[in-house]
């Protein structure tokens, strides 16, 4: 043995694309690439990911918006 240590190479799926890619040394991960990553942000930011409610809506004192 030469005592050098053997790296292994992590890969994680992109969560917009799919494509597999580096986790160490990827500025942009989770993602693939930049391109990825913004197009990801621009849903949340246009509001195309929803959190579902499970019940009616009540502002902040607990009153029914109903």
């Amino acid at each position: 043995m030469s005592g050098e240590r053997k790296t292994h190479l992590i890969k994680v799926r992109c969560p917009r694309c799919g494509t597999m890619a580096p986790y160490q040394g990827n500025p942009d991960r989770p993602f693939c690439s930049d391109r990825c990553r913004k197009i990801d942000l621009g849903a949340w930011a246009d509001e195309s990911y929803r959190i579902p409610v499970a019940g009616p809506a009540a502002d902040a004192n607990g009153d029914s918006l109903d």
